[in-house]
């Protein structure tokens, strides 16, 4: 798997004058600290600039981070809304009566397996793929804040839609608009948090974005836990119609918060961009940090095509690392279990209010998990985690335990035509189900969008996002679409296959990730891709580490001032 992509990078070598900027650029930021401009060296390598957590950092962060709420919350609603009868009867009559008479079904595992349905789900990463193009050229000339507005306006009308909606067009639009929301918010609250929070916290804060997400499904699923109690049909309408609340509380906050000093800085708004670091710090000594902001802006405003400069060798390491974190990170089978919870349950035996419940119950353990990786992805780093999730796996002690007991269980228990599946192996399915969402919500799920905002260069980080977003998108609609009808022809044996990629990520992640700590994001090519076994063959130029040796601080003679910028 690993040898056609490796392969596909070799290309162009990287140009001798970018190195050459990134050694003044230290040299600059070294100086001013000389003066007192104030920086210290991290525990990564890196430089940490100086920065107090503020309170502006801190609310700008959550109310940022409201748009992981609002997209938590449709991945959560729609697979509580698809088990409703009601919501069935309404827009998909053909599984209404597949799920009410048996007979119509060939195999138990079959009776929600309808394309229209999957659709439903599905049509909202399909809009938001396409909308991440858009949102791209957005998040780079108009700004961060900006398309987090767009994003908010679009889930509310999408909201208005499908709680107003008559008929399965109507739902389907706007599950669009949804979508289309969903691919503006993930291309830039991921790079706003990224950029205003501070070095040494910026991977907690930046899981916030996570947070959301998985608050955001818990919500949803108690909020289905309730509507489906309510008499005369329509507690599928309050279900999605209660989605407007994360949708106004991110337009609010796009209004309220500061716009992010780097895409200032990128749009040429020098002074305002200096004078929000200063206050989103909390310190007068920003210098040494806007100097590199402003250096960054400039090279990369030599970029013409953001882009196809992604495709150029030295930024192939982050694009490599992204796309396969984001192809990774579904083929877990996570969202197969977030969209599906309540169907998948329903399925293997469980009553309506059972499998609502038990939605509720992994939905709980997703949070409670992510605040997990909130407080230790600072302090253990990005790559122990996914690597102490992958030994969980390997060790069959969690995640591939999980999905083999749930495979065996399903494949013993629940035939074609039975779905008795007896108390005892209904509490086994939903615990092994709890084991495979908390080892996933600690590791692969935030940092599955935590480490590509982080990596890549100013330079192609809005276009590096938005294929992120896009693959990330792409593979969603491609598991929404297929879960359903993979679980009809694969029945139990669905679980084994997920369970399949885990031994696959886990040595991708041992040869080819990176640790990312402590590292300011500015830096991420000279103090993590240069020092990688791989990845150091790309951003590397024959002669680099004598050049950069014989560059003093003035720019000229060979080092005589003793001090080695090589390292």
């Amino acid at each position: 798997l690993l040898s056609p992509i490796i392969s596909l990078l070799i290309g162009n070598r990287f140009s001798v004058e970018s190195r050459t900027l990134r050694v003044l650029r230290r040299q600059t930021a070294l100086s001013q600290a000389m003066a007192g401009g104030g920086f210290v060296s991290s525990s990564a390598g890196g430089t940490e600039f100086e920065a107090k957590i503020t309170p502006i950092v801190i609310m700008s962060c959550i109310m940022a981070a409201t748009g992981g709420l609002m997209f938590g919350y449709d991945v959560g609603v729609s697979g509580g809304v698809t088990s409703m009868p009601a919501f069935l009867e309404k827009f998909f009559p053909v599984v209404a009566r597949k799920t009410q008479d048996p007979t119509l079904n060939n195999s138990n595992y079959c009776k929600y397996d309808n394309q229209g349905l999957q659709l439903f789900t599905s049509s909202l990463y399909l809009a938001g793929l396409t909308a991440t193009f858009f949102a791209s050229y957005t998040t780079r000339t108009l700004g961060r804040r900006p398309t987090m507005l767009i994003a908010g306006l679009f889930f509310i009308a999408g909201v208005v839609l499908n709680a107003a909606a008559q008929d399965l067009a109507m739902l389907i639009v706007g599950r669009i608009l949804l979508g289309c929301g969903v691919g503006f918010a993930n291309q830039a609250v991921p790079l706003f948090l990224s950029e205003i929070a501070p070095t040494r916290i910026r991977g907690a804060l930046n899981i916030l974005f996570q947070l959301n997400v998985t608050i955001g499904i818990l919500f949803a699923n108690l909020i289905n836990y309730g509507t489906a109690k309510i008499k005369g049909g329509w507690g599928w309408r309050l279900s999605l119609g209660l989605a407007g609340v994360p949708a106004v509380l991110l337009t609010l906050g796009a209004l309220l918060v500061s716009e992010t000093p780097n895409s200032l800085i990128e749009r040429g708004r020098l002074d305002e961009g200096k004078a929000v670091l200063r206050k989103i710090r909390g310190t007068d000594k920003i210098e040494p940090e806007f100097l590199e902001l402003v250096e960054a802006s400039r090279i990369a405003k030599e970029v013409k095509h953001p882009f196809r400069n992604l495709l150029k060798r030295k930024n192939r390491p982050p694009l490599v690392i992204s796309i396969a974190l984001q192809i990774f990170q579904q083929c877990t089978g996570i969202n197969a279990i977030m969209f599906y919870a309540p169907v998948l349950f329903n399925t293997v035996g469980f009553g309506s209010d059972a499998s609502l419940y038990s939605a509720v119950i992994t939905g709980a353990v997703n949070v409670l998990s992510t605040v997990v990786s909130i407080y230790s992805v600072d302090r253990l780093g990005r790559r122990k985690l996914l690597l102490e999730a992958g030994v969980q796996m390997l060790l069959s002690q969690f995640t591939d335990l999980a999905q083999v007991v749930i495979a065996v269980v399903l494949g013993i228990k629940v035939t074609d035509h039975s779905d008795d599946l007896g108390k005892g192996f209904a509490v086994l399915v939903v615990i092994m189900v709890c084991t495979f969402v908390s080892a996933f919500a600690w590791s692969w799920g935030p940092l599955g969008w935590l480490i590509p905002s982080e990596t890549f260069p100013l330079e192609t980080r809005s276009a590096g996002q938005s294929v992120t977003v896009c693959v990330n998108l792409l593979f969603t609609f491609v598991i929404a679409q297929a879960f359903l009808s993979m679980l009809c022809h694969f029945k139990f044996g669905i679980f084994l296959f997920f369970s399949g990629w885990v031994a696959v990520m886990s040595v991708f992640v041992f040869f080819l990730v990176p640790e990312t700590k402590n590292v300011p994001i500015e830096e991420m090519t000279d103090k993590v891709w240069a020092q990688h076994w791989l990845w150091k063959r790309f951003v590397e130029e024959d002669g680099d580490v004598e050049m950069e040796g014989r560059v003093g601080v003035n720019g000229k003679g060979n080092g005589s001032n003793g001090v080695d910028y090589s390292s």
